[in-house]
């Protein structure tokens, strides 16, 4: 139908379908969604108007659709075991600004991971709604094994006593352990929210800990390794649910994406199934895989390896002149999609930066092994051997799309 109702975007559409299916995509924040979570996305749901919440709606005729959302939010705390869900978040984002709005007054104090270090926009940056309304401190990593320095957390929240302390990362590639933030929190009176945007999918596979036992608020996205549509989703201890609630709407967001919230319920509802843990604990072997034959090829890895999804390459100590954007540049042009992403203590500004970031949920969803990621270790270190060299960049394409053509998301 599309194709006769538009056929010049039916035709991007189609473009974009190959690309995909074409090249490889290492993006750690992206996945290939189910059909069932696209067919969901594109059902009738998206014609229903549906503020509010089920049963307290401010429009007629949302008995159908009420069910759907109670159901995703039943899935959403089954799940992860958590008290309540909101599952209305139309992003990461809006989930955490929700959850500042639920629990915190402009000017408050708050700790977060810099983005320098790992953390995310919403993590406090100035250039954030975070940074502008809240007062945050931020936290990193030891200079000397690049992972989380709790003592010094710790310090940062005797001195300046928190009111909320925020965990998770966007670019950190080890487990972060919930159990040292709660006690970090408590020692000081602060409320804890862990943002498992990148982590979800893990932890709904068992290869992360789960971190709502220790938290009074996650967040997460749904379409990162969770491998559902593009969303957020809130869940929280049952004291919070009011304020929560009331945080997302009215407080933030008009009316819900109700198509994308039986989505959400479609991912959730995979996410339970046994053939998940298989594909999560994947991840990971594949993560691993491929950070090890990357340090055979001559790039450093962050923190010295990986035990999730992702990995940081600086890729200084195999070109000291190679920035990360000319490297994320020159890969697109082999068929390898990644982005650029600053390292611990970067020189280079985030527009340039010194590594790159890597991740493998969308190549494991793909059907990719371990084996695969030895291969493409590879392909990366002969594209960027010669990163302005179109010949180079060509026969490397070909490999790509030959490798991608025994792995193909959407046949």
């Amino acid at each position: 139908m599309l194709v006769q109702a538009d056929s010049e975007l039916f035709a991007i559409i189609e473009d974009e379908n190959e690309r995909q299916n074409t090249t490889l995509q290492l993006i750690a924040s992206e996945n290939f969604a189910s059909r069932a979570v696209m067919a969901a996305t594109g059902s009738v749901l998206t014609n229903k108007y549906s503020e509010g919440y089920p049963g307290k709606r401010y429009y007629g005729g949302n008995s159908v659709v009420d069910r759907a959302e109670d159901l995703a939010r039943r899935r959403a705390c089954q799940l992860f075991g958590a008290e309540h869900a909101n599952v209305q978040p139309h992003s990461g984002a809006n989930a955490n600004l929700a959850a500042y709005f639920a629990v915190l007054e402009p000017g408050d104090t708050v700790l977060g991971m810099r983005l320098d270090q790992g953390g995310h926009l919403t993590h406090g940056s100035p250039v954030n709604a975070s940074g502008r309304l809240y007062k945050f401190v931020g936290y990193g990593v030891r200079e000397s094994d690049e992972r989380i320095d709790f003592d010094a957390l710790a310090d940062l929240a005797k001195r300046y006593r928190p009111k909320l302390i925020v965990a998770g990362a966007t670019a950190y590639s080890r487990v972060i352990e919930p159990e040292p933030l709660r006690r970090i929190a408590d020692s000081v009176g602060a409320l804890l929210l862990f943002d498992a945007a990148h982590i979800a999918g893990l932890i709904a596979g068992g290869v992360h800990p789960n971190p709502v036992p220790f938290s009074d608020i996650v967040t997460f996205t749904t379409h990162k390794t969770l491998r559902g549509p593009r969303g957020g989703c809130i869940v929280c201890r049952e004291g919070l649910a009011q304020a929560i609630d009331k945080a997302v709407f009215p407080g933030l967001q008009g009316g819900p994406l109700e198509h994308v919230i039986a989505a959400k319920a479609v991912a959730f509802h995979e996410a339970m199934q046994p053939e998940f843990k298989q594909y999560a604990a994947q991840i990971v072997r594949n993560a691993r895989s491929l950070a090890g034959a990357l340090a055979e090829e001559g790039f450093r890895i962050v923190s010295g390896g990986t035990d999730n999804h992702l990995m940081l390459v600086d890729l200084r100590s195999f070109d000291p002149d190679l920035t990360g954007k000319v490297a994320q540049e020159a890969l697109d042009k082999a068929g390898i999609t990644l982005n650029r992403n600053q390292i611990p203590g970067d020189p280079r500004s985030p527009f340039v930066t010194s590594g790159v970031r890597i991740g493998t949920a969308a190549a494991t969803t793909a059907g990719m092994r371990e084996t695969e990621m030895t291969e493409i270790a590879t392909l990366v270190r002969r594209a960027l051997a010669a990163p302005g060299d179109d010949l180079v960049s060509a026969a490397v394409r070909e490999e790509v799309a030959t490798l991608c053509s025994r792995f193909v998301p959407y046949p």
